[in-house]
């Protein structure tokens, strides 16, 4: 397949970004993963603007398993407060309490940040505004990196999913065995000093706001321990240390670092929270990679890709004529390489 030309692709690029424009203007940004999900997909089809109808199509033969997994978690993220477990309160404060000698952290953060009382109503910071969009990126980060990965490298593609999804369902286990209170929640039952939960302050005078597209409802308040926005933002971090080699891929370790603040500051975690979320994205991202190497080099992620590519090949060839023994040409050699180590790792 011939590249997209480069003003076809920035024709296509410049009409995705205006039309996601107007669509954050008039009804907000993308929020749900699946939402999320079919926004990256116009933007492949953007990117890959020259590519035949069966090109673009290939998104939803491949992302299909992980969106259905996705939509899986959120229903049962939604059930996982509805088990009949005691709803744990006074822990975390009393962890977050030894570690701000006396005083939770969101406690300490909202008196020094938005004053004295908290006025979660006032006029943002600079400081609320790059916090409220920190805390965002959670609902659009990772899948972005998917999209990305997808369209350049499928194998590695299918490795970062498969930590997401493990780090997601990880948490969705502890959701359901230790719903736990966050800070907001405690404070209205009387536990804490007053603690607003303002995570959309920074936007307040954007204009800017979050909407869900298709999965909607199903919230879960007590879903706080694990924290899995500081816990996807060190896996992010996490995986592009041991990916990236320029020495400043440990500048990504900020970004959960300021997640965590933002959780913190905005009363919607603890700081044993963040810790836990960091947790269980280190654990995902240590155990995916030895069920990798226990499967062998490669792990079998290439072969659907494989398939495609030698079908669109026999196909190619049927289409010029040249399907017959005498005049066949070979195959490509990277679809040649690829069957060769996909055999070897099936052991035929």
């Amino acid at each position: 397949m011939p590249p997209t030309r480069p003003a076809a692709r920035a024709r296509a690029l410049v009409a995705y970004v205006v039309v996601l424009g107007v669509w954050i203007h008039f009804i907000g940004i993308p929020n749900d993963m699946v939402g999320v999900t079919l926004w990256l997909w116009l933007m492949t089809v953007a990117w890959n603007a020259d590519a035949p109808r069966e090109r673009h199509l290939e998104f939803f033969s491949d992302w299909w398993r992980p969106v259905l997994l996705l939509a899986l978690y959120w229903f049962l993220r939604g059930l996982a407060d509805h088990t009949f477990m005691p709803v744990h309160i006074t822990a975390p404060i009393r962890a977050d309490e030894w570690l701000g000698g006396g005083t939770t952290p969101t406690e300490l953060l909202q008196r020094e940040l938005c004053g004295e009382p908290c006025d979660r109503d006032g006029a943002p910071r600079w400081y609320d505004v790059v916090l409220t969009t920190v805390y965002a990126s959670h609902f659009w980060a990772a899948l972005t990196i998917a999209a990305v990965l997808w369209m350049r490298n499928r194998a590695e593609w299918v490795r970062w999913m498969r930590r997401y999804i493990v780090t997601l369902f990880s948490g969705l286990v502890i959701y359901f065995a230790y719903p736990m209170a966050p800070p907001w929640m405690a404070s209205k039952l009387g536990l804490l000093d007053e603690v607003h939960r303002m995570s959309g302050r920074g936007w307040s005078e954007l204009g800017l706001h979050r909407q869900s597209m298709v999965l909607m409802g199903m919230a879960n308040k007590v879903a706080a321990m694990p924290s899995l926005h500081a816990g996807i933002a060190f896996l992010i971090a996490f995986y592009a240390v041991t990916r990236l080699r320029s020495r400043l891929r440990w500048l990504l370790l900020l970004y959960p670092l300021a997640m965590s603040m933002a959780l913190v500051y905005f009363g919607e975690h603890y700081v044993v929270d963040a810790v836990a979320g960091a947790l269980v994205a280190a654990v995902a991202l240590v155990g995916c990679s030895a069920y990798e190497r226990a499967r062998g080099p490669g792990g079998g992620e290439q072969l659907p890709i494989v398939r495609r590519r030698f079908s669109r090949a026999v196909h190619e060839r049927r289409l010029l004529g040249e399907g017959h023994a005498g005049a066949a040409r070979p195959l490509p050699q990277e679809v040649r390489r690829e069957v060769g180590r996909a055999r070897r790792r099936d052991g035929r």
